[in-house]
């Protein structure tokens, strides 16, 4: 009796500096990792999202022990969820409406615009901040 089992699901997580070097090594390594799995209108897509994510832990929250951001995603079918783990900030994440002249206050508004649908946890830890893309 032979038994086979479709790999339905792929997971990764990495550990990236709490600094602007950590946000383009996440951003290198799923777009590696991703490469040839996902469709490319769509892996830019979650890129970019990791992008927004990474960059908004990194000038609103505190790291993790360590000094550092968690970055985790997990592809099932044609959906992926990207999760960024950090020490937590003050206020909860929220989109924010930035005027025209303004150079940032975007990046929630992006992630929104981009993922079906995303959210924030907190736990004793830390917070974490997710979006899933279809």
């Amino acid at each position: 009796m032979s038994v086979t089992m479709a790999v339905a699901e792929r997971a990764w997580c990495v550990v990236v500096p709490h600094h602007a070097r950590g946000a383009q090594q996440a951003r290198h390594r799923l777009a590696a990792e991703l490469a040839g799995v996902l469709p490319p209108p769509l892996l830019a897509d979650v890129v970019a999202v990791v992008a927004e994510l990474v960059g908004n832990s990194i000038r609103h929250a505190g790291p993790l022990p360590g000094g550092v951001v968690r970055v985790a995603w997990r592809v099932r079918g044609n959906a992926v969820e990207v999760r960024v783990t950090d020490g937590g900030a003050a206020e909860i994440p929220s989109p924010r409406e930035a005027g025209p002249e303004e150079l940032d206050g975007r990046g929630l508004t992006i992630v929104q615009a981009l993922a079906d649908r995303w959210g924030v946890e907190r736990d004793g830890l830390g917070q974490s901040v997710w979006a899933e893309l279809s």
